[in-house]
């Protein structure tokens, strides 16, 4: 990654050594030379601004698009046809200069095959830019503008002109340009997500830290990406551009080099296999007709040359190269269709490899959309479904509370609705008033598009009030002071009058605790906050409708409740009310006149009444499930890498079937970043294997996981959203970004982006690059398999030509079964629309039910060489059988070829052994769909298919019977006895393709 600036950017290892989290703010402003109220100078901020350069992220510069053209022919496949074609021109030369009355006008093989090359770049090409297009449109992760100190004044800079010491003043809604040391925080709340993968808002503060901590725990720093979600703050500026957490992680980018896919790597191995096949076989066409034929002139040694030169060419499957482009094109579209954009071409088939999905949690596994599920007052335990910020919900019972007998939960009135218990009314009311004090003393806003304003956990509240219209309260209510929430504190109250809802508006309103005084005029305090922190603070509880007396049995009995729902990882929030007996701040009891209420909060925060609490988590997506079951039975393992709590992890990995239910698979499948760092790299490696929940872990441990997860022979295909994934998607075999939540970052170092941010759309782009992988399979074994046919027939006719009846008796020299432009017009026409029809082939078998592809199991592998062998000999057997019925001197002669001229013979044997050969892998189209299956399974589902074998025989009618290309192609016209021979003898390679299928299947069996 190239440098923007081209200067140092290592800022604050140029003013301290030491973590500032580790510092007093003090100690760091005098270490950064700057003033905390005044903040830097003009004069001293443009000096640093020339020393330290912008408050950028380097970026590579962009490829020209010439350079991403020529790069779609750095292919070993492409080199070889290459080779083929530099060979067979020098061939042509050689021909032209020694035999020219003979020769080729121009080297149509060469030209075509150069076309043939230049249309498979000009496809890969077109596909890969409409992919960049798809991605094009992304915003910048850091903020336009920041609000600064300098001179002393507040004002407002562009963030790229941020430097080392300034001082950032940050409010709500504002995103932090750079990495800073808090010097003051007023209930600060930033979301880290893109960051740490923490996935509600992190509290901050400035107290010192005691010791060296994760990211995502520290609470005194403030990171370049983030966003305010609550609060106010003052920042020392320790860190910018290259220099920031985010530009450690670009840095790291540049460190994870790009590694060739499964499939490229396949194609070189593939590619590198026909180039030795192409040697030995003109190798072996040499020595072959040295030893049978002799070499007695340099004619015939130019003979042997040609003849070996296109019987390697021949062997080469010319459309390869471009039939893999379309396909894989193909499969790009499809996956476009289910929101997968695939920005390599490559890429495609990989997923379908992947033995091993690493998976980041927030926004990804989950809907990064804080949701109260759980209603705890003193007797019942409600759940209130829907996730999100929809407000579409009702309440259920979760399960009665261990002191509610059965018969307790009937007589109160509680009903079965299918699978759900519907509440008493009593219980639902009061859990609605437990959602009206939560939704009142909230400073969250939700929009009528379920858009959200501030903190996510405070909106939660307010969806779940509204999904049971208790949020009316909190519209009917007029605030006219608060305490804020802060990490101190752990608690906020709002003190304000309410004025009574209609009763068209909400029918029980008057059965509320605070009813008597919803007069407009009487003050009435609403709080939340931490349960244990608020519990302290109440010393009454609305139990059954009526509000009492607290008891220590009710206490030990909510902190119990607490504790239960921490251990189900749910965040809980408590709920009191008090009603203060004052019209007025000044009259309530204790009240200083003139000082704010912030500041004597005691004034409010005592005598209150418990209303119950509730539990709020980031839920998982309700797809993902069934998706993660998919691919585990299709043999592929989730792994779930976070920078959230290990609670929080473990319990969306369970929900998830990630991992077991139970405690013990928290310890068994569950690490945080802090174990990994005290392991040794062996004990790394073990606890690789087996781990699926990765918690609290910073970008570099994501990293490791993933190369220490291919090092045990794994394909890994990496999720991510926030930049803190981005060096793990880019290392991975495949790595896919979210589309909607993505950061730029991260869809930049991702060959896949899900534009619905659907891990469910991962597992449908397995099995489509399964079926890829199958399709390319099959047409692979067809055009190899059809190539045999064709390098056979060659090499044995030209081997058994006397045999056969083959040789020119006025003639010394080598006489050809088929003339090269026959061998052209089937590999470059009759071939390729089958082989491309092969690659949309639906798939004939659940390919989800078989395990992932091993890195060791080949495209190529030994069943298809036999595959391979055993149709090519069949395909020359029949071919020259056909072509021996009318060669006088052969086996069998045909009666009609009996008084013929010698050349009219030989015209009329390669015109039947052409259309053969052409027939023969028709019906081998059919056969190599399945290295085991019978061909007439599924014979008819793959329309283009039978459109491609149509427009072949068309084609090849027109070659015989069209005279000008009689003369150009050396045919003649056949006779419905001689189409009867033909059909006959390529039906015989289908027959013995199922002959031979029928014994593989049975030693399979035999094996199993």
């Amino acid at each position: 990654m190239k440098q923007s600036t081209g200067v140092n950017q290592s800022d604050n290892q140029l003013f301290f050594d030491q973590d500032p989290s580790l510092l007093d703010a003090q100690s760091v402003a005098q270490a950064m030379h700057t003033d905390i109220e005044q903040g830097l100078s003009t004069q001293e901020a443009q000096r640093r601004l020339e020393q330290f350069g912008t408050n950028t992220l380097a970026s590579a510069p962009e490829t020209p698009k010439w350079k991403k053209f020529l790069a779609q022919f750095n292919d070993p496949l492409v080199f070889l046809l290459l080779a083929a074609t530099v060979i067979s021109g020098i061939a042509w030369v050689i021909e032209k200069l020694h035999n020219p009355a003979e020769a080729e006008a121009l080297p149509f093989d060469c030209i075509v095959i150069v076309l043939i090359l230049v249309l498979n770049a000009v496809l890969g090409y077109m596909q890969e830019a409409k992919a960049e297009q798809a991605v094009a449109a992304l915003a910048k992760m850091t903020a336009a503008q920041t609000t600064v100190l300098r001179d002393g004044e507040r004002v407002t800079v562009e963030s790229s002109q941020i430097v080392p010491g300034d001082i950032v003043l940050l409010a709500e809604g504002d995103n932090v340009a750079a990495d800073g040391r808090l010097v003051h925080a007023a209930a600060l709340h930033i979301a880290e997500a893109s960051l740490t993968g923490e996935s509600v808002p992190v509290s901050k503060n400035v107290a010192t830290l005691a010791q060296a901590k994760a990211l995502g725990d520290r609470s005194n720093m403030v990171f370049n990406g983030t966003a305010v979600t609550q609060g106010t703050g003052k920042v020392i500026i320790t860190a910018t551009g290259m220099s920031t957490q985010v530009g450690h992680i670009a840095d790291m980018l540049q460190g994870a080099e790009e590694e060739p896919t499964p499939l490229q790597k396949e194609i070189a191995r593939v590619s590198k296999m026909l180039g030795i096949a192409v040697c030995v076989i003109a190798v072996g066409v040499l020595a072959t007709l040295a030893v049978v034929y002799g070499l007695h002139s340099i004619q015939d040694v130019i003979d042997s040359l040609l003849l070996a030169v296109s019987l390697a060419v021949a062997a080469v499957p010319e459309g390869l190269a471009a039939i893999l482009t379309v396909v894989l094109a193909l499969g790009v579209q499809r996956m476009a269709k289910h929101h997968a954009i695939v920005k390599k071409l490559s890429s495609v088939e990989t997923l379908g490899s992947a033995s091993v999905i690493c998976s980041d949690k927030t926004g990804t596994l989950t809907r990064n959309e804080m949701t109260v599920q759980r209603l705890l007052t003193l007797h019942d335990d409600l759940r209130i479904t829907g996730t999100g910020y929809e407000p579409k919900g009702e309440l259920v019972v979760q399960h009665p509370m261990p002191s509610v007998e059965p018969s307790d939960v009937q007589s109160s009135g509680e009903q079965s609705s299918g699978e759900h218990i519907t509440p008493s009314e009593q219980s639902a009311q009061a859990s609605a008033y437990m959602l009206a004090a939560g939704a009142i003393a909230n400073d969250g806003k939700l929009n009528d598009d379920a858009s959200i304003v501030g903190d996510p956990t405070e909106v939660s509240l307010i969806v779940a009030a509204r999904k049971i219209q208790a949020d009316i309260w909190a519209q009917h209510f007029t605030r006219i002071a608060e305490i804020p929430f802060n990490s101190e504190r752990k608690r906020m109250s709002v003190v304000g009058t309410l004025s009574m809802p209609d009763a068209s508006e909400y029918a029980s309103a008057h059965l509320a605790p605070w009813a008597q005084v919803a007069d407009g005029k009487q003050l009435v305090a609403f709080a939340k906050g931490a349960p244990d922190v608020l519990l302290q603070y109440c010393d009454y509880v609305f139990d059954q409708g009526k509000v009492r007396v607290l008891t220590r049995e009710d206490r030990e009995r909510i902190v119990s409740q607490v504790e239960q729902l921490s251990k189900e990882a749910y965040r809980t929030l408590g709920q009191a009310y008090r009603i203060t007996g004052a019209t007025q701040i000044d009259q309530l009891e204790g009240a200083e006149s003139g000082v704010d209420l912030a500041d004597q909060p005691h004034v409010i925060e005592q005598h209150m009444v418990w209303l119950g609490m509730v539990g709020i988590i980031d839920p998982p997506r309700t797809e993902v499930r069934d998706s993660v079951a998919q691919a585990h039975g299709a043999g592929v393992r989730t792994v779930m890498i976070t920078g959230d709590h290990p609670l929080t992890a473990a319990r969306i990995a369970q929900d998830l079937g990630i991992i077991e239910q139970g405690e013990r698979s928290l310890e068994r499948y569950t690490l945080t970043g802090n174990e990994l760092d005290q392991m040794s790299e062996r004990e790394f490696k073990q606890a690789v294997a087996h781990t699926s929940v990765y918690a609290r872990v910073a970008p570099e441990h994501k990293l490791r996981i993933v190369r220490a997860l291919q090092d045990q022979g794994n394909i890994v295909a990496m999720t991510g959203d926030g930049v803190n994934d981005a060096p793990a998607v880019k290392s991975a075999d495949i790595g896919v970004a979210m589309g909607i939540t993505g950061t730029e970052v991260t869809k930049e170092s991702a060959a896949m982006i899900l534009a619905d941010d659907n891990f469910s759309t991962i597992v449908a782009a397995v099995r489509e690059g399964r079926a890829i992988f199958d399709n390319i399979r099959k047409f692979l074994r067809y055009l190899l398999s059809s190539n045999a046919g064709e390098v056979f027939t060659v090499f044995f006719g030209v081997l058994l030509a006397g045999f056969l009846g083959l040789d020119d008796p006025a003639s010394a020299g080598v006489t050809v079964p088929l003339l090269a432009v026959q061998l052209l017009w089937i590999n470059l026409l009759t071939d390729a629309a089958p082989a491309m029809a092969m690659g949309v082939d639906p798939s004939t078998e659940n390919v989800m039910n078989r395990g992932p592809r091993k890195l060791t199991d080949r495209v190529i592998d030994g069943r298809m060489w036999s595959d391979v062998a055993v149709v090519g000999l069949l395909m020359a057997a029949v071919t020259l059988i056909g072509m021996d019925l009318y060669l006088p001197g052969g086996l069998i002669t045909d009666d009609s070829a009996v008084g013929m001229a010698h050349a009219d013979q030989i015209v009329m044997a390669r015109t039947m052994g052409f259309t053969i050969l052409v027939f023969a892998q028709l019906f081998n189209a059919f056969a190599a769909r399945s290295g085991t299956r019978s061909a007439f399974h599924g014979m008819f589902a793959n329309a283009w298919l039978w459109g491609a074998v149509a427009l072949s025989i068309v084609l090849q009618l027109a070659v015989i019977y069209v005279p000008f290309l009689n003369t150009a192609f050396g045919t003649m016209p056949l006779h419905a006895h001689q189409w009867l021979e033909c059909i006959g003898l390529a039906a015989l390679v289908l027959v013995g393709s199922e002959i031979y299928k029928c014994i593989v299947r049975l030693i399979d069996k035999q094996r199993a």
